[in-house]
């Protein structure tokens, strides 16, 4: 499969369309860190589910830049140990009123 980026590069912030929730970048240009532990999540249908309670690793959503279309989604996840560094992670920082 294709990345869902041609370029296979970052790109600032806004410069792309938004998706249907208004939202901006939201897979595709960098692994975005969760607050969430990763592990298996609960069979079924659900909302916002959330893995383990403890772990080691911290989820990462969305795809980078570099990876293929089928990671690059809001369902797109994986883990990684919170003191792994690497160019293709970032984080939103999001305010809830």
């Amino acid at each position: 499969m294709h990345p869902v980026n041609a370029e296979r590069v970052t790109h600032r912030i806004g410069s792309l369309k938004p998706n249907a929730f208004g939202l901006y970048d939201m897979y595709g240009n960098v692994w975005e860190w969760c607050g969430d532990v990763f592990g298996p999540l609960p069979g079924g249908e659900q909302t916002d589910p959330t893995g383990p309670t403890i772990g080691k690793e911290r989820v990462l959503r969305g795809g980078s830049f570099l990876d293929r279309t089928d990671t690059c989604s809001s369902t797109g996840r994986r883990g990684a140990d919170p003191a792994e560094r690497d160019f293709r992670f970032g984080l939103r920082i999001a305010c809830d009123p």
